[in-house]
């Protein structure tokens, strides 16, 4: 046979190539041709061999041929179960007239060449599959050392096999994290409940799977919230199957509180909408067996462990996995992942729990923000007045915006009241802060107000009676506020009083389009003892319009730093000729639109003067009340 000095030389260019190799399949020459040039061998052959015994290729290299030949396939041998190894590779030689064709499919080749007998190796790769190098040899071999140097082949085949498993999983490690950190982060920058969801559903498609449906728990049971699929036809379908599908209810009914992710294939689909919808082999799967030239070749999976998935050869069946989706000890919803990949293809337990776990976080974020949302947004709702009087004199409305991206309650109350002598008080105030103080403030101030204005008490005195109770009360925060009295005159106008505690001046917009400002001045209430406000008196003229506001609205700031005070005279002089609830809800959405940065809540009170003259009804009339813009 071959000298050993020429074997060893041989072994070790194939460890050198080993350590280089990114496919087991690369070592084929190193491997192929030292054997063949032992003393005695006539053929090397090897087969690959999956699980269930699933043929995937065979490739014979014969002394005195150029190029070896390939076998591609993807057959069932049954035959060939009492060929798999155990955890050991393990040598046998048997004679070639032996051999049976049904179980040994390299029997055909060696048939054709001198050599009598077959020394072959068998070994595990991995949990999937099997592989054989073996060579056909004649009487002049020294079959020991034929063994010998097949069983050192086969060393450096697993060897180089088990590191590019570990590479393989160090890479798809490295790439499942950065795919969880950029779910982490599309996740999480909504709170909006069923942005979340759907946001949860495409993140996974296709990187994790070919299609996806995310359901909320509710009480009633699972809600069918959001479906994607790389396909558009199937994704509608999808759609169906989540909102109607008994099925998949049941199934999802069933998972409860379980936190392990299930995995369901083959017979376990029966009965389901998944059953029939495995897909054609794809074309970078058809290229496996093509390009896998050689049985020492390693499966391309990530050597995980055993992980469910289609059964069989048929690695192309539609495979489904459900996930929980449990946050701060609570079942949230769950997600199903729909495949239609190759088993190798499907990803871990570990990972799909990761992701269902930062899912499940930033769903149940944004559940409880909704949650909070609501909470503020109704007690915000208790703060103000619901309904705003009518009256043939007066077009009113208002408009309020929350700007606290947190939502905690804000301070910015206003009303509108009716008065004695027949005139109509509008108030507008501004709590410093947020929060449930500000709140249990901001409804002390307006009721207090709302009660002395509706008594016929004047502007300024209502401030000072609102400022005394806030000093015995000893209230940790100080408000700001304006009060203004509308009374029609006999000649069309009417006098407008106004009297401020150092909030933001009032603007009449007037018929003609000017904009003047209501010159107001006075300390803020809840600073100082012994307070008195000085009031201010000018006339308006029929289609005049009264604008209260709170700071919120003229303190919003645009990227370059100018406040939306600089540009509201002429924004609402733009808004001549509309009435009363345009120009509440416009201004708040322009200066919406203008600011980049402020957050304060914005509210507006806006009072347009019809000229009806005195001597009509002033009280509200029977179901005449407009609800103010929220």
């Amino acid at each position: 046979m071959g000298g050993d000095d020429t074997w060893s030389s041989a072994l070790h260019r194939l460890w050198q190539a080993a350590s280089r190799a990114e496919e087991v399949s690369a070592l084929a020459d190193d491997v192929y041709a030292p054997l063949l040039a032992t003393t005695g061998v006539h053929l090397v052959v090897g087969t690959r061999w999956e699980d269930r015994q699933i043929l995937r290729y065979m490739r014979a290299l014969a002394a005195g041929s150029d190029s070896p030949v390939i076998t591609a396939t993807s057959r069932s041998v049954p035959e060939a179960a009492v060929r798999e190894p155990g955890d050991e590779p393990v040598v046998t030689r048997i004679p070639v007239a032996a051999l049976d064709d049904a179980g040994w499919p390299e029997a055909e080749l060696l048939r054709r060449t001198p050599g009598a007998t077959f020394v072959v190796c068998t070994f595990r790769l991995d949990h999937r599959g099997w592989a054989s190098l073996g060579v056909g040899v004649d009487a002049s071999a020294d079959v020991a050392a034929v063994e010998g140097r097949l069983a050192q082949a086969v060393d450096v085949i697993v060897a180089c096999h088990t590191g590019i498993l570990q590479r393989g999983r160090e890479a798809r490690r490295g790439a499942d994290d950065a795919l969880l950190a950029e779910a982490s982060l599309q996740m999480d920058s909504s709170l909006d409940v069923e942005e979340t969801l759907r946001r949860v559903a495409r993140i996974a498609v296709p990187a994790v799977a070919e299609g996806a449906l995310v359901h909320l728990l509710r009480s009633e049971g699972p809600e069918f919230v959001a479906a994607t699929h790389v396909s558009v036809q199937q994704r509608r379908a999808l759609e169906e199957i989540g909102r109607e599908n008994p099925w998949l209810a049941a199934l999802l009914a069933r998972r409860g509180e379980d936190e392990d992710t299930v995995f369901l294939s083959g017979p376990e689909l029966d009965g389901s909408p998944f059953a029939d919808t495995a897909e054609a082999t794809d074309a970078t799967d058809a290229t496996d067996a093509s390009d896998a030239s050689d049985a020492s070749d390693a499966s391309h999976g990530d050597g995980d462990g055993a992980r469910p998935g289609a059964a069989g050869g048929d690695r192309h069946s539609t495979v489904i996995s459900v996930s929980t989706l449990r946050a701060r000890g609570r079942v949230v919803g769950s997600i199903t992942f729909v495949y239609q990949r190759p088993e190798a293809r499907l990803p871990s337990s570990a990972f799909l729990r990761s992701l269902a776990t930062r899912a499940a976080l930033s769903i149940d974020n944004a559940l409880l923000y909704e949650l909070r949302r609501h909470a503020v947004l109704s007690l915000q709702e208790h703060l103000l007045p619901s309904q705003l009087p009518v009256t043939d004199q007066w077009d009113l409305s208002a408009s309020y915006e929350v700007g606290d991206p947190m939502l905690d309650v804000g301070g910015d109350f206003y009303d509108a009241v009716t008065r004695p002598d027949g005139s109509i008080a509008l108030l507008i105030g501004d709590v410093c802060g947020r929060g449930a103080e500000a709140a249990a403030l901001t409804g002390l101030a307006r009721h207090t107000l709302r009660t002395l204005l509706e008594q016929g008490t004047d502007p300024g005195t209502a401030l000072s009676r609102l400022n005394r109770a806030l000093r015995q009360e000893r209230a940790s925060r100080f408000l700001t506020a304006v009060v203004t009295t509308l009374a029609p005159r006999a000649d069309g106008t009417a006098l407008l009083t106004t009297c401020s505690a150092g909030h933001p001046s009032p603007l009449v917009l007037r018929s003609d389009g000017t904009v003047s400002e209501v010159l107001t001045g006075g300390l803020l209430l809840g600073v100082l003892d012994d307070v008195s406000y000085e009031s201010h008196e000018e006339l308006i003229g029929p289609d005049d319009t009264v604008v209260l506001f709170t700071d919120g609205l003229t303190e919003s700031r645009e990227a370059g730093g100018a406040f939306f005070e600089s540009i509201l005279p002429v924004r609402l002089a733009a808004l001549r000729g509309f009435d009363a609830a345009h120009i509440a809800e416009s201004l708040t959405q322009q200066a919406k639109a203008y600011r980049a940065s402020g957050q304060d809540d914005i509210a507006l009170l806006v009072a347009r003067w019809t000229g009806v003259p005195p001597g009509a009804d002033l009280l509200p009339h029977p179901l005449q009340l407009v609800r103010t813009a929220r």
